[in-house]
């Protein structure tokens, strides 16, 4: 399972925001949002689940379970090289957020 820090950590990397990974993943923002603000184990049922990660995973997010190998040992991700070349341009709304 992943961790609501997990995720947004992924959306941050990937340097979209939740429409985007509603997008991407089939999701509502809704349930993007909801993922996102779960105490910690993100909560949702498992297509929903299925689909979040397998379309983060397309993207070039590699999720990384606790205890892997680490200096700090906890719950992590990475952006893979392949994610890296795909990431995102800055839209206009994130240069107006900024």
């Amino acid at each position: 399972m992943i961790g609501a820090a997990q995720l947004r950590g992924a959306r941050a990397l990937l340097g979209i925001d939740r429409r985007q990974l509603a997008m991407l993943s089939g999701l509502s923002v809704q349930t993007i949002q909801r993922m996102e603000t779960s105490e910690d184990i993100v909560r949702g049922n498992v297509d929903s689940l299925t689909r979040l990660i397998t379309a983060l995973n397309e993207a070039g997010i590699e999720f990384i379970a606790p205890g892997a190998i680490s200096k700090a040992g906890g719950r992590g991700v990475r952006l893979t090289e392949e994610g890296a070349n795909k990431r995102a341009a800055p839209t206009d709304s994130d240069a107006r957020a900024a």
